[in-house]
């Protein structure tokens, strides 16, 4: 199996990070059997859009989550890291574990 898991959600509170916030995460690597996908199926429309990392962001986006890793954006770079035989890849990971549970109130 590629990914530990394929959800259809995310499990997680809106953290409200825009594609600015994200670039300002220092990329990090991942292994790609740590991660749960946020979404079951692969969207062109979603894929194609502006705001996805196909065309911005070179890194995928994870969110850290109750000790959890979501591949929240980037599901195709995921599989272009499988399909070409590797393990790990990098992200930039978003951990809202660390975060004071105050800031999460209310998302």
């Amino acid at each position: 199996m590629i990914f530990k898991g394929v959800g259809d959600q995310r499990p997680y509170p809106q953290h409200g990070l825009t594609q600015a916030s994200w670039g300002k995460i220092a990329p990090a690597q991942v292994r790609l059997n740590s991660l749960i996908t946020t979404q079951k199926q692969l969207n062109l429309e979603t894929l194609l859009a502006e705001d996805s990392t196909f065309y911005g962001d070179l890194f995928p986006h994870v969110v850290r989550y109750r000790g959890q890793l979501y591949l929240e954006d980037g599901v195709h770079r995921a599989l272009r890291t499988a399909l070409q035989g590797r393990a790990v890849m990098y992200a930039r990971v978003l951990n809202l574990d660390a975060l004071a549970p105050s800031l999460l109130e209310g998302n």
